[in-house]
């Protein structure tokens, strides 16, 4: 079955695993940015609509923060609540939604994000703080998309491809959690500003900045060294601290919401919105999904035991999604002259 879809399939997955060894075998050198380029892509990469790229949405979601930065809003909102607080949340979230499949919620002194979520248990970094939005946040985006599909994808009995979470899947993965954040209104300014930033320094790293650069560029932003430090470290971690190769992996955030979030409304718009819940089914990538199709009728791939609460009753999510398709055709550029007459 030459270049049989099932065929070209397994060698995507395969190529992104040969990628993904490749980059670990390159730490330290220019040729991590090459790797790392092509498991995880670049800012000024070019989406399907073959005419935006995540670097256009950070320059635009930068442009407004300008015209709102008198509000302060974020200022209104301080970080309160400890590692217990949202530990003991999630506990609560993660057992009501998964029963005895559960992870364990576990306060972590050695993890360098705030929170990392697998199968078995989500860790939270001793140290970190959060504000009011981050434990709902954190819950959709760790535990109901990234917990989920990892259950989901280990009781798939044909095709454990499915609960790999490796490289290839990533872009998708991250997409849909953010997403998530969105869809059920537990997104926020600062938030969408750090994924943002983290397109904007990788592109200055790609562009030639160093880390000395890059972290200014994040103190200015947020006036925190340790954090500042943080950042930039991210932008750098594997690659070539005096700029040019940097780590991209930060960028699929943005990358993949803009993918995940277009394919949904195409979905709707096209009238096939009982493929949103494969989604779910398990790790994988928006770019096999006409294999997955195919692997779904031929009986091969078990439907997602977990869905999140926002997939149980999709009525808001089909109603948002049609009228973003209806939104997209309508002249923003006009719109604009019109109403700005009327305010300024």
């Amino acid at each position: 079955m030459d270049n049989s879809p099932f065929e070209n399939w397994g060698n995507r997955i395969a190529d992104k695993l040969e990628n993904g060894a490749r980059l670990l075998s390159s730490m330290g050198t220019s040729d991590f940015y090459k790797y790392s380029a092509r498991l995880y892509g670049t800012p000024k990469d070019i989406l399907p609509d073959g005419e935006t790229n995540s670097l256009d949405l950070a320059l635009f979601f930068e442009e407004m923060y300008k015209n709102i930065e008198a509000l302060n809003i974020e200022a209104k909102y301080p970080e309160s609540y400890d590692a217990k607080d949202i530990s003991d949340r999630m506990r609560v979230e993660v057992n009501t939604m998964f029963g005895e499949d559960a992870p364990e919620i576990i306060i972590d002194d050695e993890v360098s994000s705030k929170v990392i979520a697998g199968r078995r248990r989500i860790r939270v970094r001793s140290t970190a703080m959060f504000d009011d939005n981050d434990i709902d946040q954190l819950i959709h985006h760790e535990a109901f998309i990234h917990v989920a599909t990892s259950i989901n994808g280990y009781q798939q009995k044909s095709l454990k491809i499915l609960r790999a979470s490796h490289p290839g899947t990533t872009k998708t993965q991250e997409g849909l959690a953010v997403f998530a954040e969105f869809i059920t209104g537990h997104i926020d300014l600062e938030r969408i500003r750090r994924l943002s930033d983290r397109v904007l320094a990788i592109q200055m790293a790609v562009d030639g900045a160093d880390f000395i650069e890059v972290y200014r560029y994040y103190l200015d932003k947020i006036g925190h060294q340790e954090n500042a430090y943080e950042s930039a470290r991210r932008v750098f971690r594997g690659g070539v601290i005096t700029g040019g190769a940097p780590f991209t992996k930060d960028m699929v955030y943005l990358d993949g919401l803009l993918r995940v979030h277009n394919f949904l409304r195409v979905v709707v718009s096209s009238g096939k919105a009982d493929l949103l819940p494969l989604l779910f089914a398990g790790k994988m990538d928006l770019e096999d999904i006409d294999v997955v199709i195919r692997l779904r009728e031929m009986g091969l791939i078990e439907p997602a035991k977990y869905l999140p609460p926002w997939m149980k009753d999709v009525r808001f999510l089909l109603t948002y999604l049609a009228y973003s398709s209806f939104l997209n055709s309508v002249k923003l550029t006009k719109l604009k002259d019109y109403y700005s007459n009327l305010i300024c």
